[in-house]
């Protein structure tokens, strides 16, 4: 297998710091975006990461982004997973910045543009972490949840779906993997995957409460950077046990 250089936004934490653990074991060269680089060295303490290029910056700002798509002066990544996110503030049912996955896919496809015009080739898959409960095509979460979705969960929700939209319409490659309820540990459970055409709607549905965002990043490791399953590309997929 050839080896891939992916770049990450939002792998210091969760689904994007387990996806990148797989990756680097894997053997592939991962170039990681951000904001605190010794919280993701940190994470890594253990690990034995000589393909790891940590870069400084904010996901937000389009010149830091350019820095960690270039392979090369003429090439792009192979790859990018991002799942960057805000941090959710229960009293007031909102997230610390509304529009911040919005905001950094748009920051993303803007470098990508940048670059290009600078000479440099490369069609990157994009990969993005989203969420259930916003599909536009029916229910995709158990009844019982569905007013957490549409109360609690409204803002970062929306963000989220604006993420997607974004991306659709763009002219790039894509997978767009809507994890149900994240929570936390590494399990041996079995993943049910639902797929969706962001214009013919839904393939085949999976629909569940949870899943670890351990497993979740595993999983996208597995089928989308290290597999690169074809079915899932320019697709919308959920994840759940």
């Amino acid at each position: 297998m050839a080896k891939k250089t992916v770049a990450f936004f939002g792998a210091s934490t969760g689904v994007g710091l387990s996806a990148l653990k797989n990756y680097l074991a894997a053997g592939h060269k991962c170039i990681a975006l951000c904001r605190d680089p010794s919280k993701l060295t940190a994470a890594l303490a253990h690990e034995n990461t000589p393909n790891l290029e940590i870069i400084k910056g904010n996901a937000h700002d389009v010149a830091a982004v350019s820095r960690c798509l270039k392979v090369s002066e003429t090439n792009l990544v192979d790859e990018i997973v991002f799942t960057i996110g805000g941090a959710f503030i229960a009293s007031k049912m909102t997230i610390d910045d509304p529009h911040v996955c919005e905001k950094g896919i748009a920051t993303v496809l803007e470098a990508i543009a940048g670059l290009r015009r600078q000479g440099v080739d490369g069609r990157p898959h994009i990969i993005v972490c989203s969420t259930t409960g916003i599909s536009r095509f029916g229910r995709d979460t158990p009844l019982v949840i569905v007013p957490m979705y549409k109360v609690l969960l409204k803002v970062p929700g929306a963000d989220k779906a604006a993420m997607e939209n974004k991306l659709v319409a763009s002219s790039e490659d894509f997978t767009i993997v809507r994890a149900s309820g994240l929570v936390d540990g590494e399990t041996d459970k079995t993943i049910r995957v639902g797929i969706e055409d962001p214009v013919k709607g839904v393939e085949s549905k999976a629909i569940g409460y949870t899943i670890s965002r351990e497993d979740a990043g595993k999983w996208i490791a597995r089928n989308l950077l290290i597999e690169g399953n074809p079915k899932y590309m320019n697709k919308t997929v959920t994840i759940t046990y």
